[in-house]
């Protein structure tokens, strides 16, 4: 017969006290999530079946007042936005927020959710990397409630606060057409991003009701913060026939593209806004999408969803906005539209 595990095996197992194993289980703060879910992986490993008083509030239908944000960087500002709307919102109702990042990889967003849910969270608002949530089914099945803000899950129905980002990407990439650009560069994200594949998708769909196509040769991905976009600009830049128009699909590339120094008589639109975009020169015209409101929509569906909403999921797409400033309106050279300038 096999030996019943213990918490010391736990914490033998994950290098670390029983204490910080009791914190675990029993939901208790004061644990790192990257502690919590080194404890969590022990646990599945060893087989060490929990009892904990959490456990036995949460099936008798007593709530936590705890939720989980999990985003992909909180170093960008768009997430940082986000992240405060949500505080607030749980503020109001008297619910503490656990925050991590998953960087956009899977694992790390699993063992995130995994400390989220050793903690007994109420409920969990994602913004998902890409790949199956399906893992999160189990928790869902003990009463933790999911919504998504800003992109979908896969293999998961839930509530879900979104852009379109596909219509808005393509009236962005119209304006610099309307303007005389063939020219356009792509700088994006990995393309598995769901925001910025959609992004892709209506940057070729605004050449395509032009009857033109995209040239392949400018358009980058990949790019994850401002340096690697600014390198990127920079080689752009040198080619024999360089673009004379940039669609920046986040406002990390676009801030890149400024670092480069090598944009001030490119055409640049960016996706999102950023501060002090309006006090550059020139300022920087921008599609911008409101963090605050989805912030708070993603909030307001969780709590209605802990409060006892079991109606079936629901899709909220919340509009954008084009920021004319100066810097998506410089026309092409030779273009028919310099004569149209003031």
């Amino acid at each position: 017969m096999a030996t019943r595990r213990t918490m010391r095996d736990v914490a033998q197992a994950a290098g670390v006290s029983t204490m910080t194993v009791s914190r675990v289980i029993n939901g208790q703060p004061g644990v790192l999530p990257e502690t919590a879910a080194r404890v969590e992986r022990a646990i599945r490993r060893l087989g060490y079946q929990r009892n904990d008083t959490a456990r036995q509030l949460r099936r008798s239908g007593q709530p936590t007042q705890i939720i989980g944000l999990l985003v992909d960087d909180l170093s960008n500002p768009f997430y940082a936005t986000l992240t405060r709307a949500v505080e607030d919102s749980a503020r109001r109702r008297h619910y503490v927020v656990l925050i991590g990042s998953s960087q956009d990889s899977l694992a790390r967003e699993q063992e995130v959710v995994a400390a989220f849910c050793a903690r007994q969270v109420d409920g969990l608002i994602l913004v998902p990397v890409a790949g199956s949530h399906r893992f999160l089914a189990s928790q869902m099945a003990q009463g933790t409630k999911v919504v998504c803000v800003d992109r979908p899950t896969t293999g998961l129905e839930v509530d879900r606060v979104l852009v379109d980002n596909r219509r808005a990407a393509q009236d962005a990439v119209r304006h610099l057409l309307d303007l005389g650009h063939s020219r356009i560069a792509f700088l994006g994200d990995r393309v598995d991003v769901w925001t910025i594949s959609e992004r892709y998708v209506g940057f070729c769909a605004a050449f395509e009701e032009q009857g033109l196509e995209p040239d392949q040769r400018l358009v980058r991905r990949g790019l994850r913060n401002r340096s690697q976009a600014a390198a990127v600009v920079a080689d752009l830049m040198n080619l024999p026939e360089p673009p004379t128009a940039l669609f920046t699909s986040n406002d990390l590339t676009t801030m890149g593209a400024i670092d480069s120094g090598r944009c001030a008589d490119c055409a640049l639109v960016g996706f999102d806004d950023f501060a002090l975009a309006d006090k550059l020169t020139p300022p920087v015209s921008v599609v911008t999408q409101d963090a605050t409101a989805m912030g708070v929509a993603a909030a307001e569906l969780l709590f209605a969803r802990i409060g006892g909403d079991n109606s079936p999921p629901r899709e909220l797409i919340l509009s954008t906005r084009m920021v004319a400033r100066g810097s998506g309106e410089i026309p092409a050279p030779g273009s028919a539209a310099l004569g149209r300038l003031p």
